[in-house]
């Protein structure tokens, strides 16, 4: 694609995706000055094993989509995104001092809780808001966007708390502190930065609590939820790169460039590959991701110095960037305007809570057989999810880009 093309796209993304991208921006940087240092507070400060830190990633994990079933079901319900969005930003925002005043994992469990309740609480209606303001063409490349936008405050997260960390001497509770500053800009951009489009004239309401309303999704959207749920085995949780790299010899105030290294990856990678969800096979771009994840798991099992520790980190992110993205236009596409909260509450529920079993695998592995085995064992969940979308039945509405 010519640059002046590339350009064009972008100028056709409505203003509010814009919006809603730096939003993301904005709270990613909150999340991860903490999330980039909390496996080593929690390990070095709290006293806390591998398989700890690997139940409560994974339960924090399972809670966000759990949440986002019923933020998702009620956005339709109530014709309402934005509100609901704020609601969970806001709450997001309010987590950060927890952190900062936790004297026991208990209380760090408690915040963490509080945090991915707030995602749960945001995820879908922002999702779902993603669509409705763009036209199904621009799909793809919008969710590309705001994925790209969110992850260059992923980045900037772990960045700043690197420079936290050098100046103030390892001081884990101010970089917690200073994490709430972010946050609570999200929240104003999102309250005053977006007008929500108003709800079709005689559009049906949809009931949230009925079992009739799931049932109406379509085969096409089973079979991406199936997908993402096999492939969530693959992708325990992110915390298990920190502890890589904290085994590599890097200085702990230099641990959340490993962090960096990914979400900038990432962050390149993203809009591009949105992109291409627009043009090609979903099933194809999601073979060559998971392919690259192999590629991440099996550097990261057999590197113990920190530059081949980054080499697989890199590749971590540019199979981020080729998925996530993906799999949220695969839901986009696959599910009725009306039911599109809905749609994406469920997709992420169950991914969430087959996050959780793989996070507390891959922590019960390390601890017991070393941190190979958690990599390997990655690697051969994404073999599963290859061989079920080469070899299982695809819808043909799902693979109709």
């Amino acid at each position: 694609m010519q640059t002046g093309q590339r350009v064009s796209v972008l100028r056709q993304i409505p203003s509010s995706v814009w919006v809603l991208g730096c939003v993301s921006l904005f709270m990613d940087i909150s999340s991860e000055i903490v999330h980039s240092l909390l496996p080593m507070f929690l390990m070095a400060a709290l006293g806390a094993s591998a398989t700890t830190i690997g139940v409560i990633e994974g339960i924090a994990e399972a809670i966000a989509p759990i949440v986002k079933v019923f933020s998702g079901t009620l956005s339709d319900y109530l014709g309402n995104r934005k509100w609901l969005a704020v609601a969970g930003y806001g709450l997001g925002a309010l987590s950060k001092p927890f952190f900062a005043m936790a004297p026991s994992i208990g209380i760090v469990v408690t915040a963490r809780i509080m945090d991915r309740v707030g995602k749960g609480i945001r995820g879908a209606p922002r999702d779902a808001l993603v669509a409705d303001v763009t036209p199904p063409h621009l799909r793809g490349a919008a969710f590309g966007l705001r994925q790209s936008l969110d992850t260059i405050g992923a980045f900037l997260g772990p960045l700043l708390a690197v420079v936290i960390m050098l100046m103030w001497a390892d001081n884990f509770r101010l970089a917690f502190w200073l994490a709430v500053i972010p946050g609570l800009l999200a929240v104003a951009l999102l309250t005053f930065g977006i007008d929500e489009p108003a709800r079709e004239p005689g559009a049906k309401r949809v009931n949230p609590i009925r079992w009739d309303s799931i049932r109406q999704l379509s085969t096409s959207y089973r079979w991406v939820v199936v997908v993402g749920g096999v492939f969530a085995l693959a992708r325990f949780s992110e915390a298990f790169l920190v502890l890589r790299a904290m085994g590599s010899g890097v200085p702990i105030a230099l641990v959340p460039l490993v962090m960096v290294a990914m979400n900038v990856v990432y962050a390149l990678s993203a809009y591009p590959f949105g992109k291409f969800a627009d043009t090609m096979s979903h099933t194809r771009l999601l073979v060559a991701g998971l392919v690259i994840l192999i590629a991440s798991d099996v550097v990261l099992a057999q590197g113990t110095h920190w530059s081949v520790v980054l080499v697989g980190v890199a590749l971590w992110g540019l199979h981020m960037g080729m998925t996530q993205g993906l799999l949220a236009t695969m839901v986009a596409h696959t599910a009725p305007a009306q039911l599109r909260g809905t749609a994406f509450g469920f997709f992420n529920l169950l991914s969430g809570v087959v996050t959780l079993v793989s996070s507390v695998i891959a922590g019960s592995l390390w601890d017991r057989l070393g941190a190979a085995a958690t990599f390997y064992a990655g690697a051969g969940f994404c073999v599963l999810t290859i061989a079920l979308l080469l070899f299982g039945r695809t819808p043909d509405s799902a693979e109709s880009r």
